[in-house]
């Protein structure tokens, strides 16, 4: 069971002195949090790529390899490349020259994106949402599979017979799909033999095992070994010494964020109701101290087979000394409770819950 941290660079105002801090003091701060996630023992860190004045991080490949040189064993990815409005070809040397820097920690979570600022800013029509993926996607992966690359689409030139460089140390460079839960993207990631990551961010994260199922029947009709293929899931979180303690620190910021996007998509209202709902045992939130946290990962590994978990953190903009302790008592505590009680329960062949 591999557990780690992923987040999207926030710079939203602070819910309580409304000051906006700089982007690039975020992103100083989140090579900071990178390199205690690599020393308190996290598997994994994914920095997500958005295009807007809210979110630091446009460019994932080059806040990692930031922190690459200064961490040593914790893998480090995208959370998600928006490769509808990318080029594979850079997506695909960027995080060769990542993987090189990290000697082969490098990771590509490739998605379609659910935020679409970076379809006009680059050029493509929203119309072609779907094609771009599918095509792109391709041509990433003939580039990680060979050398020389000749190849041709309807939304890049052709590419003949040219080599793509440098090459990664990780030879397939990890590609995982990342969904929020569509059955089209499940199948595909399945046909094509990839790592999926789900993005459980609302409801009951125990709904998603019918999709893990699909994922797994797709991939087994194609072929591919399902006993190696990892399924990981994002889910907003964080950790406090005390539950409630956690959940106060936490609420104002995730009301804050869940409220801007509500209003640009058509949702409720976020309160403090909603909260405490997806805080409970079945809800999507994983909120609290250490052994509630582990609990509720343990409750996702057993029920939906979830094989690595991220916890978002921070949701907004929160105090940077709340969120490196939450990283530490993830990779101190929680961390250690969840290995222990997964390796326990495997070993004795129990059933699922």
């Amino acid at each position: 069971m591999e557990i780690g941290i992923s987040t999207f660079v926030e710079t939203s105002p602070d819910v309580h002195t409304g000051e906006v801090m700089s982007h690039a003091q975020r992103l100083r701060e989140v090579v900071e949090e990178i390199v205690l996630a690599d020393q308190v023992g996290l598997d994994v860190y994914g920095v997500g790529e958005h295009h807007r004045k809210d979110y630091a991080a446009s460019s994932p490949a080059v806040v990692l390899a930031a922190a690459a040189a200064q961490t040593q064993r914790i893998r480090l990815t995208s959370a998600v490349t928006v490769l509808s409005s990318d080029d594979p070809v850079r997506v695909f040397q960027d995080f060769a020259t990542l993987d090189g820097i990290s000697n082969g920690r490098a990771e590509i979570m490739a998605g379609r994106g659910s935020f679409i600022e970076s379809f006009p800013l680059f050029g493509y029509n929203l119309d072609d949402y779907d094609e771009l993926f599918d095509e792109k996607l391709e041509l990433l992966l003939k580039i990680r599979e060979s050398e020389q690359v000749t190849w041709e689409g309807g939304h890049r030139p052709a590419i003949p017979n040219l080599g793509v460089y440098p090459r990664p140390v990780q030879n397939p460079l990890p590609v995982w799909i990342g969904s929020g839960g569509n059955q089209e993207s499940v199948i595909r990631a399945g046909l094509l033999g990839l790592p999926l990551v789900l993005a459980i961010i609302g409801g009951r994260p125990l709904q998603f095992a019918p999709l893990v199922e699909l994922y797994k029947r797709a991939a087994a009709k194609a072929g591919h070994d399902v006993s190696r293929l990892p399924v990981a899931s994002h889910s907003h979180g964080f950790i406090a010494e005390d539950t409630e303690a956690a959940a106060d620190r936490f609420f104002p910021s995730t009301q804050a964020a869940m409220n801007v996007v509500g209003r640009e998509r058509g949702w409720g209202h976020y309160d403090r109701s909603s909260f405490d709902a997806a805080r409970s045992p079945e809800g999507a939130l994983y909120v609290g101290d250490p052994e509630t946290v582990a609990n509720k990962i343990i409750h996702l590994r057993k029920n939906v087979g979830i094989t690595r978990f991220f916890l978002h953190t921070p949701l907004g903009t929160m105090p940077h000394d709340d969120v490196m302790r939450a990283i530490e008592l993830l990779g101190t505590e929680v961390a250690p409770r969840v290995r222990e009680e997964i390796s326990r329960w495997e070993a004795a062949g129990e059933p699922r819950e």
